[in-house]
């Protein structure tokens, strides 16, 4: 990884859950999720912050949908995984910051 890659890591956690903010408008503690096209992912630059426990793995109980569970529901619901990120990338703009 990258210094740069390290500095997106960084402020994407400072982001919060994208899912969430966008939802609820707070911050939840994220993971860094890794976009994947055809198996792969697509490096460190294709990254969006969602939180463990609603956005990226949630219980099947919990009401949310996580992108693990179910990618069809989560993106009809919250948007396309590269929708999230040029949001994400936006932000990261506003803050000087690329990737």
């Amino acid at each position: 990884m990258t210094a740069a890659e390290r500095k997106r890591m960084r402020k994407l956690v400072e982001i919060g859950c994208i899912v969430c903010r966008n939802e609820r408008g707070c911050y939840t503690q994220p993971e860094i999720h890794h976009i994947v096209s055809a198996g792969r992912r697509l490096g460190h630059c294709y990254t969006i912050p969602l939180c463990p426990g609603h956005h990226r793995a949630s219980p099947a109980d919990s009401g949310e949908i996580g992108r693990h569970q179910n990618k069809t529901e989560f993106e009809r619901r919250y948007g396309s995984e590269a929708e999230l990120l040029e949001q994400v990338n936006g932000i990261l703009s506003e803050k000087g910051l690329s990737c």
